[in-house]
């Protein structure tokens, strides 16, 4: 895992590295998910593939989650404590951008109800849902550093983005240079 960028922000830090989420020992990981939560390929499928089964025995008592909205599982055997499932767009389904927004705010919002201090997000929406990679990367740290901004009192205070594509990793360096 390397550290590509570490900034201070009013209510926390935002972090971007460069790896797999699935090795994060964050207090969360999100999981980019389809409002079915059935985790079949992309960065969901490794998730269930290395956290084991109950990830998606968990994510199918559930059942639906809207687009922008969030959910919590159990880990099973990922370092990390949870995994919380943010449904975001599919590109041309109309509106992505707030959906998206949404999406991450809620999943913040969950973790702090939960009592979390440290998410690692992938870019959701970025790969097979067709979203632009630097429309993503734009909203990921513009909604995460204004949650951490506008919500002091909330336990999160590390968002890392954990990122796998040179590509899309490129991009969020260009967000947070803006910050």
């Amino acid at each position: 895992m390397e550290i590509i960028i570490e900034k201070s922000v009013t209510g926390g830090m935002l972090k971007l590295l460069k790896g797999d989420i699935t090795q994060r020992n964050t207090d969360a990981i999100v999981n980019a998910a389809n409002s079915h939560l059935q985790h079949g390929g992309g960065v969901a499928g490794a998730i269930v593939r290395k956290g084991g089964a109950i990830i998606q025995a968990e994510s199918d008592a559930i059942g639906y989650v809207p687009v922008g909205g969030a959910a919590l599982t159990s880990s099973g055997t990922l370092p990390c404590k949870a995994v919380i499932h943010a449904v975001g767009p599919r590109m041309g389904e109309g509106d992505e951008d707030n959906k998206l927004k949404n999406a991450i705010r809620n999943s913040l919002t969950l973790a702090s109800e939960k009592g979390f201090n440290s998410v690692s997000m992938p870019a959701i929406s970025s790969g097979i849902f067709g979203f632009p990679k630097d429309r993503c990367a734009k909203i990921l740290v513009t909604e995460s550093f204004s949650f951490l901004n506008n919500n002091p009192e909330s336990s999160v205070k590390i968002v890392e983005f954990c990122i796998y594509d040179p590509e899309t990793l490129q991009c969020f360096v260009n967000e947070f240079d803006r910050i």
